[in-house]
């Protein structure tokens, strides 16, 4: 995978190092939690934010292992304390999002654009899972993203000012997820994922010390 086309493309603009993980079935647990404690430890950072986001987090890592059809992906994460800002990708050098999604008799036919645009909605899968993750996640985009980028082959599904569109993109074999998000800002996480889960209780029971609970709220 050429990480260095993604973080000049995605990272550029950064003042300091970003954090870079590849892992596969043996280490996305470490890798998850290895991400998610670190932004825990930054102050700054809403509460329901990492609790939203700590589950969609865990989705995008298993889609690349679940439909990608290659044993590896790679993760990018950024923050930037002095905005609020949360920059993180996950991408696969894999099948793609049409190719995956067409091994679904009802999707045999559809076309890349088509592909982008039906894998936010719920429950759009190819099978494999149950088509909620990137649907969360675009629920999370609307509530705090800045920015919410799907790349695959030769086209992109852009979330930016409130919007989505489908547009031609630089070639990637595989898929690129992005997210620029606001971290600032507090929402209800459990309505991020349509009260379908309880990520607030996730979170808080693999992250923080009961002891500790009080004092976040």
């Amino acid at each position: 995978m050429d990480v260095s086309k993604l973080l000049n493309k995605y990272f550029l603009d950064v003042k300091s190092d970003v954090s870079i993980n590849v892992f596969d079935a043996s280490t996305i647990n470490a890798v998850y939690q290895r991400v998610i404690s670190m932004l825990t430890e930054q102050l700054k950072i809403e509460v329901s934010f990492l609790q939203g986001f700590s589950y969609c987090f865990y989705e995008i890592l298993d889609n690349v292992l679940t439909h990608s059809g290659k044993e590896i992906g790679t993760v990018i994460t950024y923050y930037e304390d002095d905005n609020d800002c949360l920059k993180i990708l996950v991408a696969d050098d894999g099948i793609g999002v049409m190719a995956s999604l067409s091994t679904e008799e009802k999707y045999a036919e559809i076309t890349e654009p088509e592909a982008l645009s039906e894998c936010v909605k719920d429950t759009v899968t190819d099978g494999k899972g149950m088509g909620f993750g990137l649907y969360a996640t675009s629920r999370l985009a609307k509530n705090v993203g800045m920015r919410f980028e799907i790349a695959s082959g030769r086209h992109k599904l852009v979330f930016e000012n409130g919007c989505y569109n489908v547009v031609d993109s630089e070639e990637w074999v595989g898929t690129i997820v992005y997210l620029d998000l606001h971290t600032n800002r507090e929402f209800d996480p459990n309505d991020i994922v349509a009260n379908r889960t309880d990520c607030i209780s996730e979170y808080n029971d693999m992250f923080i010390d009961d002891s500790k609970l009080n004092e976040l709220w």
